[in-house]
Formats: C-alpha cells, sequence, structure tokens
C-alpha cells in the first residue's frame, strides 16, 4: 500500500492560481499511471486529470487548458498547477494511485 499525501489548497479569488502537490511513500509515479480528482460540496468525485504510465496526460474538458499535471523526475511528487480558477473548481481535491487514495485537500474559490 502506498501512501499519498495532498498539499496546497486553499482560498483564491476567480481567476487566481493554485498548485497542488501530491507525494508518495514510493516513487511510484515515474511509471504508473496516477489520477486527480475533484470533488465538489454534494457531487461525486470526479476525474479532473491523470498521469498515465510517468508520460501522457489527459484532463477532463472541464479543466482542460487551465489545469496542468506534471512529476517531479524522481518519481515521488505530482502536481496539479491550476490556473484561471472558477468557483465551479470549489471542491476537496484527492490524488489516487495503485487503488491507494490521499486524504484530500480543500480548494475554496471565491467569486
Amino acid at each position: 500500500q502506498v501512501q499519498l499525501e495532498e498539499a496546497g489548497g486553499g482560498l483564491v479569488q476567480a481567476g487566481g492560481s493554485l498548485r497542488l502537490s501530491c507525494s508518495a511513500s514510493e516513487n511510484i509515479f515515474r511509471r504508473d499511471t496516477m489520477g486527480w480528482y475533484h470533488q465538489a460540496p454534494g457531487k461525486q468525485r470526479e476525474l479532473v486529470a491523470s498521469l498515465i504510465n510517468g508520460g501522457s496526460k489527459n484532463y477532463a474538458d472541464s479543466v482542460k487548458g487551465r489545469f496542468t499535471v506534471a512529476r517531479t523526475a524522481n518519481g515521488y511528487t505530482v502536481f496539479l498547477q491550476m490556473n484561471s480558477l472558477k468557483p465551479e473548481d470549489t471542491g476537496v481535491y484527492y490524488c489516487s494511485a495503485r487503488g491507494d487514495w490521499g486524504q484530500g485537500t480543500q480548494v475554496t474559490v471565491s467569486s
């Protein structure tokens, strides 16, 4: 079981930026697939970005062009750069890999 920990959430105005990080207890991100998930208040968790086998990246239409996922060379950390944030981006963001989840980090975007 890999331990995952998210950080970097906070309160930001619409149009602002945040960078989330997901740190793993093993350097799994060089080759494994991971996902960033967003859970808005009262809604189901949804996949917004993924890093596939440490290389290619996919994004949900709702964040395409605004969010970018990247990893460190050593494979221990993945970042989610979030730009042009909107109030609908508010919620808890989770990272997941190998069936494991972090505890999430809260992002609040004020209008």
